[in-house]
């Protein structure tokens, strides 16, 4: 499916939008289990802690009894309100027992329930009250070893869950962090594929413009998207097939305009030399050739200074490029070789040069021709 630069903008920005409301949520989520987790611990902690002092104030009461059935002014009364105590002592710890989750403790919890009602046995049971005070009093004592017992338990469970709950935050922290690592991970791949997949036809384009930039003309862009950038590549490459066919039809053109000028070029009994505005040679005629005994490969192309011409037509073309101006009869001489009898003679040449520049629409397109003749122009 093709879709256009402006759509494909959007799903960049909307994968980004959803990658960051995914990690926003996800974050959301790992907190809110986080704290419902916290919530729920510390609600049974506080549960516990509550029933805890419950059974610490009736066990401070039973104690507080104990003691006084300990004493010479112990009463049947005092008999009657440590078996309150311990009934509500009982409530208290069936209640416990079932608050805790922890099987140690609600073992605890259970052996010292099961001290409770041993002590409401011996109370209920004793026929003399006054003389079972010793022994009522030494049952209270197991149940108070008992209660040291959950003490412990309770300091060990605390712990426990406070390391459940340093465990709880670590446990999430890691988690966000991975979340956090991922969706980075994730929006730095779509910020390198996107973009890349957005200016890879620019970049395309900026290769072709640069190769028209150099006169090659033999270069097109394929893009086969149907977006804008696409119709912008269709057209370029419509403009470069156009470029491409004028250029063609002008080479052909200055073709047959440089066989025409060189088949008068050479009708006339005249030497000609033709260079552009930099002074590098683009034509000399037949006559020329013969004349110096030269090839075309010695100076076509060429700059005037840097061939193998005699030095009077070399300094006569340098003065009119650097005047820009026309230069009439200027006397050159030089040597020139004909061969005759299967022999090199050397001839002494004295003649007449004019130069006349052929202005462009720009100085750089301007042409300058040279015509060397035995004989002064009029």
């Amino acid at each position: 499916m093709n879709f256009s630069l402006k759509r494909r903008i959007f799903v960049a920005f909307l994968f980004s939008l959803l990658i960051v409301l995914i990690m926003g949520l996800t974050s959301f989520f790992f907190l809110n289990q986080l704290n419902e987790e916290i919530q729920s611990k510390m609600g049974r902690i506080n549960v516990e802690n509550t029933l805890n002092d419950a059974v610490r104030v009736s066990t401070i009461e039973v104690f507080k009894k104990q003691r006084k059935l300990l004493t010479v002014n112990a009463s049947i009364d005092d008999v009657t309100e440590l078996n309150n105590y311990l009934e509500n002592l009982k409530d208290q710890l069936d209640k416990s027992e079932q608050a805790y989750s922890d099987v140690e403790m609600k073992k605890s919890i259970a052996n010292m329930l099961g001290k409770v009602e041993s002590t409401q046995t011996i109370i209920k049971n004793s026929d003399d009250l006054k003389n079972s005070f010793n022994a009522i009093a030494v049952s209270v004592d197991g149940i108070l070893d008992s209660y040291s017992k959950i003490v412990d338990k309770k300091f060990n469970s605390i712990q426990g869950k406070e390391s459940e709950i340093r465990s709880s935050i670590g446990r999430t922290k890691n988690q966000m962090l991975w979340t956090l690592i991922l969706t980075s991970l994730g929006t730095l791949l779509i910020s390198m594929v996107i973009p890349g997949k957005i200016s890879l036809p620019f970049r395309k384009i900026s290769d072709a413009i640069r190769e028209l930039q150099e006169c090659n003309f033999d270069v097109s862009i394929y893009y086969n998207q149907n977006d804008e950038i696409g119709e912008l590549s269709r057209e370029i490459n419509k403009m470069i097939g156009s470029l491409k066919s004028f250029e063609e039809l002008r080479a052909d053109r200055i073709s047959v305009e440089l066989r025409k000028f060189d088949t008068l070029a050479n009708l006339v009994k005249k030497n000609v030399i033709v260079s552009d505005a930099e002074g590098k040679l683009v034509y000399l005629n037949n006559s020329l050739y013969s004349l110096l005994n030269i090839k075309s490969d010695d100076v076509i192309d060429k700059l005037i200074k840097e061939t193998i011409l005699p030095k009077s037509i070399k300094e006569t073309y340098e003065v009119a490029i650097k005047r820009r101006t026309k230069i009439e009869n200027e006397s050159i001489e030089f040597l020139t070789k004909k061969i005759a009898d299967d022999e090199v003679v050397e001839e002494n040449f004295n003649g007449f040069a004019n130069v006349v520049p052929i202005r462009g629409k720009q100085s750089s397109l301007d042409y300058y021709i040279m015509i060397i003749s035995e004989q002064m122009f009029a």
